[in-house]
């Protein structure tokens, strides 16, 4: 039950937030183990001349950026899974986007179970209760 909050220094497009759901849910599945149906990512796009790194904007610096962040209940992953889960993501981003600014973030948010839910059920309660 991640949520992913996601920012890309890019114009908007269907097409393009189309293709990071597609790859942000295959990789959530295939090496974090959640479950697509209850997986929620919401898209948002920054133009990239209010982007700015280094005390430079994106446009001027002719590259792409974005950021992530994914909440999961805490010890459901391992290290490796999440070291692993950060390396192809930020490979996939570079793919789509295209001359990616090294300063794209990743964070993976280890969040307790007791203080984490959805549909108005912690984490916790879903473990103890199926």
């Amino acid at each position: 039950m991640p949520i992913l909050n996601v920012k890309v220094a890019a114009p908007a497009s269907q097409e393009l937030t189309h293709r990071i759901a597609e790859m942000l849910i295959d990789l959530t599945t295939r090496i974090l183990k959640k479950k697509p149906a209850v997986t929620a990512i919401a898209i948002d796009y920054v133009p990239p001349e209010q982007w700015i790194v280094g005390g430079s904007p994106l446009s001027a610096q002719g590259k792409s950026s974005f950021y992530f962040d994914i909440k999961i209940t805490d010890e459901t992953n391992t290290k490796a899974e999440k070291a692993q889960y950060i390396r192809e993501a930020f490979e996939q981003f570079e793919r789509l986007l295209g001359n990616l600014h090294e300063e794209s973030y990743i964070h993976v948010e280890d969040v307790r179970a007791a203080a984490y839910g959805y549909g108005g059920r912690t984490q916790e309660y879903r473990y103890h209760h199926g």
